[in-house]
């Protein structure tokens, strides 16, 4: 096996395993009562996506649905990988700082607060940049024609899918998130 597919399945797994206790954390959307619950399709095709592109990072590690890797490529690839662990762990860390405020849901509970500590200090939708991010180096890493296609169509809907979690903090937060805005980007620092 290709030892970036090598790296890239460790990588994988470990954070699987650290995003445990975010997915249980996920558990408690269904049973805790919310203050505001849209009904958008940007509620589960976001997700949906993610999800498709997992199993296809997961099959693109044995190569299934990959291009044949070329030597001339490799500095490319392991920039990719590089690109892929940094933003995966990202991720993690973002899911993290949202302690108790975390759902893959777009809600907020009855107890939220606006989380502005950590990588939220910079910026207000990091778990979509670095999911974003994190899929577009596993499929270049990969060489993956499934993955990257998935990847380059999540981003518009992520893109969505924070606009309509800005404009619900705005509605339940007003002025603390008028204030955090100002202070934060909206995708990348300083911008938007």
């Amino acid at each position: 096996m290709d030892p970036i597919n090598i790296i890239l399945g460790i990588n994988f797994i470990a954070t699987f395993a650290a995003n445990l206790p975010g997915s249980r954390k996920n558990l408690k959307s269904t049973v805790v009562p919310t203050k505001i619950r849209p009904k958008t399709y940007l509620q589960n095709l976001p997700l949906i996506l993610a999800t498709i592109n997992v199993f296809f990072i997961l099959i693109s590690i044995f190569g299934v649905g990959t291009l044949s890797y070329s030597s001339e490529y490799f500095n490319a690839r392991i920039i990719s990988l590089i690109c892929y662990i940094i933003f995966s762990w990202v991720q993690i860390m973002s899911v993290k700082a949202l302690g108790q405020n975390y759902s893959q849901n777009i809600l907020i509970y009855r107890t939220h607060n606006l989380v502005q500590k950590g990588i939220y200090k910079y910026i207000r939708h990091p778990q979509y940049l670095a999911q974003i991010l994190a899929d577009l180096g596993a499929g270049f890493a990969l060489f993956s024609y499934l993955v990257l296609p998935i990847a380059l169509i999540e981003i518009p809907f992520f893109i969505l899918r924070a606009k309509v979690e800005d404009k619900m903090m705005l509605e339940y937060f007003k002025d603390e998130f008028l204030a955090y805005k100002k202070k934060s980007g909206f995708m990348l620092p300083f911008i938007g």
